[in-house]
């Protein structure tokens, strides 16, 4: 079974625009959980436009499920992970300036950087998880970092796919069973929706996590967020 992480930054996003604290993050992420959600995300960035360094403390009491942290390995972000010390962490080579995630790791180029990320995020018992393109090399490079699994960015195939192009699954289909002979876990995000999901899942084998913050609260604008989790928690089975 695939587990559904719910990214809940789009909710501190809706928070902060008002300076107050409706809607209340914290309570969100509770109710997602009742609803039946595997895993909470957030990926605070340095100008805390969304999620604030405070969330991620505050969170931690009250995610009873999978506490997935996101966002590029600065010294900042570091230290907040290794004080919160979530489930899982996922590195993403983020610009400061980035609207959202729009690349993978070259694992390569940046194998010792991430090496050394990793290997102290693990000596604390927190999982590790690096953001890759569907590429075979960077499946091997993330390997050879020492990580635990890697989440693949499905940007590219959301987009084709929304043309009718099924045919984009390919790529993600072959890195994630190449990352599984390799011994390597699967996980998988970027705007994947309820339109994409259920192909997505019967496509990639192995896939043991998604996590989903823009599609996921935006269709919950029209359908409700308890019924939005429980329809990906559908699509997922």
């Amino acid at each position: 079974m695939t587990k559904l992480s719910v990214n809940v930054n789009k909710i501190a996003t809706l928070r902060n625009s008002r300076g107050g604290d409706t809607p209340n993050l914290i309570q969100v992420a509770k109710d997602i959980q009742s609803f039946g959600g595997e895993g909470i995300t957030i990926h605070p960035r340095p100008d805390e436009r969304h999620i604030r360094y405070q969330d991620a403390y505050d969170l931690k009491p009250v995610v009873t499920t999978e506490y997935n942290i996101e966002g590029n390995p600065v010294p900042k972000f570091v230290d907040l992970v290794l004080a919160v010390k979530p489930t899982q962490v996922t590195l993403v080579p983020d610009a400061e300036d980035a609207i959202t995630s729009d690349a993978g790791w070259d694992t390569r180029k940046h194998k010792d950087f991430l090496k050394e990320v990793i290997a102290e995020f693990k000596r604390n018992d927190i999982r590790t998880s690096v953001f890759v393109d569907p590429v075979s090399d960077m499946i091997e490079g993330a390997v050879a970092t020492g990580a635990d699994r890697i989440e693949l960015y499905t940007e590219e195939f959301a987009s084709e796919y929304a043309k009718g192009n099924q045919k984009a699954i390919a790529p993600y289909s072959l890195c994630a069973q190449q990352a599984i002979d390799l011994g390597i876990g699967v996980n998988a995000g970027h705007d994947l929706s309820l339109d994409n999901i259920q192909f997505f899942k019967e496509n990639v084998p192995g896939l043991l996590e998604v996590s989903i913050g823009h599609a996921l609260i935006s269709e919950s604008i029209y359908l409700g967020l308890e019924n939005v989790v429980n329809m990906y928690l559908n699509k997922l089975k």
